[in-house]
């Protein structure tokens, strides 16, 4: 199963985890990457610590665990690679549209990443 099959066809919650340059973390609960190709994939993210941290520290990681009972899904290890501010384009790629996102004061950005490893949820 390709990672754009698996992405966009299964259930779960995800969690990106990005460190300043300094090491301090932040996790945060993320909706699942868009995937671009097999190694890009795109978050779009408001202007808050986890996009923040990425501006002095382009590595992150998104953990995505499956819905469902037992410990399934994926480790994705990332390195950002550019960003988009284009309004048009973040408001093209949100999978839910809602008004309070849109009344929202925060700048938003399309990050894109590109994927350094995939692992397994447990193990390896």
């Amino acid at each position: 199963m390709t990672l754009y099959d698996y992405l966009e066809n299964t259930s779960g919650t995800g969690v990106l985890a990005t460190a300043n340059s300094n090491g301090n973390v932040d996790i945060a609960i993320y909706a699942r990457p868009h995937v671009i190709d097999e190694n890009t994939v795109a978050l779009i993210m408001n202007e808050r610590l986890s996009y923040k941290n990425l501006t002095s520290n382009p590595k992150a990681a998104y953990l995505f665990l499956e819905k469902g009972p037992g410990y399934k899904g994926k480790r994705l290890y990332l390195t950002k690679t550019r960003e988009e501010t284009d309004v048009e384009l973040i408001e093209s790629m949100r999978r839910r549209k809602t008004d309070k996102y849109q009344e929202s004061d925060l700048k938003k950005y399309l990050v894109y990443f590109s994927v350094d490893k995939i692992r397994p949820l447990v193990g390896q």
